[in-house]
């Protein structure tokens, strides 16, 4: 029975997984041409994997402000299919794949429960920004995923690959730090609750300390290892000084305006998307058409999220819940420090680092409600109220779907799912 209920579970985990993988690569290629900040990152990743290093199209060094591990990603795909739309977008598209699969092993170990498993894993395939980031050629779904991934080597006790995680995510994006020094702090403070900090210490160090710097650092190694990138005149060490110096000074004085600029506080509700593609095409069978790819929360998912993470919060507060701690330890090492930046620019699609985590805590209140059943039947009935509230998102998310695709509709088809005004 145990391992007819496993392979159960591991038909679930790949039949999600491939249903997800469809929906990425599905006209993948579509819209044509570079969209929104494919210009830069399509463009760095088509230098790295010719040159090692990013240059300009004259051939000079280019001063970019990202580091290179997601761009080098971009570019496998590049290698495999070539440089067109598909090859750029490949990477993108796998990774969102990976971490719906992670998704589902995550909430596995979170929970043991194979309905909230599944549940979690419908519930991030039915999430619009996902599917986007999943479709677009940017780093933000590499940042997601590589923290993502470093949470679940925390939950299963594998800090050493948790430590490597990280440096990836910071590697890809430098706010990837941020999750790192939280969950270095948390498993100080464990040692310390376990009475083994002194044994401990030194293998924390490294594995939250030395390893993520060296694997960073080790992402630069085209850098290193060339002699034309930015800043390498002045050196080895100087140079990557000078480098990264002038890398935090950008971001430090980016206040630019913007018209889909958005505040932190509206990121969970989803007020003010980011349009990454739009235009008017023809051949939609009327006189006027839409073709617009939105970065938007599927909504009813983000609402109800947003609603779910204030229980968790309160549960945590009251109960001091290990399962609460650890996801909003998550979610908020990803979505608060960004509160401490309020003149900089900044946009709604950077919520998809923590955007697992918002599902994770819709199962939680999920699972709190699921073990309070007080038996079997009314456990079944709340089941079948939570399949309700399945089917209802994944409703909505397939009535956003031709704006997360990019799929030419009627100008009134696409008007009518601008449910704010300031989604236009």
């Amino acid at each position: 029975m145990r391992l007819i209920s496993w392979l159960q579970q591991r038909i679930w985990l790949i039949s999600l997984t491939l249903i997800g993988l469809f929906f990425r690569l599905w006209h993948l290629s579509q819209p044509k041409g570079l969209i929104f900040d494919e210009l830069y990152y399509v463009r760095n990743a088509y230098s790295l994997l010719h040159h090692g290093v990013d240059l300009n199209s004259k051939g000079a060094p280019d001063f970019v402000v990202h580091p290179p591990i997601g761009k080098w990603l971009i570019a496998g795909g590049i290698k495999l299919f070539g440089y067109h739309e598909f090859g750029w977008r490949f990477s993108a598209a796998i990774i969102g794949t990976a971490s719906i699969a992670l998704m589902y092993l995550t909430v596995e170990k979170l929970f043991a429960n194979k309905f909230l498993s599944i549940t979690a894993t419908i519930l991030m395939l039915s999430d619009g920004l996902h599917l986007v980031h999943s479709r677009v050629s940017v780093l933000d779904i590499f940042l997601m995923f590589f923290i993502q991934l470093a949470f679940y080597f925390v939950i299963t006790h594998q800090h050493w690959w948790a430590g490597l995680a990280f440096g990836l995510a910071i590697g890809t994006k430098w706010s990837g730090l941020y999750p790192l020094i939280a969950f270095a702090v948390l498993a100080v403070l464990l040692d310390i609750r376990a009475n083994s900090l002194m044994k401990m210490l030194p293998r924390r160090i490294l594995q939250y300390g030395l390893l993520p710097l060296i694997t960073y650092i080790a992402s630069w190694g085209g850098w290193f290892f060339t002699s034309v990138g930015f800043d390498r005149n002045l050196g080895v060490v100087t140079g990557f000084v000078d480098y990264h110096k002038r890398i935090l000074s950008f971001h430090a004085s980016l206040h630019d305006a913007h018209n889909y600029s958005a505040n932190p506080f509206t990121w969970l509700i989803q007020s003010r998307p980011t349009a990454f593609y739009y235009e008017s095409p023809p051949g939609c069978g009327t006189s006027k058409c839409a073709q617009e790819i939105l970065a938007l929360g599927t909504p009813l998912l983000w609402w109800i999220g947003t609603i779910a993470l204030a229980i968790t919060v309160g549960f945590f507060i009251s109960k001091r819940e290990w399962r609460a701690g650890f996801i909003l330890l998550g979610l908020g090492s990803c979505y608060l420090p960004w509160f401490a930046f309020q003149k900089r620019t900044m946009f709604n699609f950077y919520a998809i680092s923590f955007e697992p985590f918002l599902v994770m805590a819709i199962g939680y209140v999920l699972y709190k409600y699921l073990s309070s059943a007080e038996n079997d039947r009314q456990l079944q009935i709340r089941k079948r109220i939570i399949i309700g509230g399945l089917v209802v998102i994944i409703v909505n998310f397939f009535y956003f779907l031709p704006i997360f695709t990019g799929t030419t509709i009627p100008y009134e088809t696409w008007l009518n799912r601008m449910w704010l005004d300031s989604w236009i």
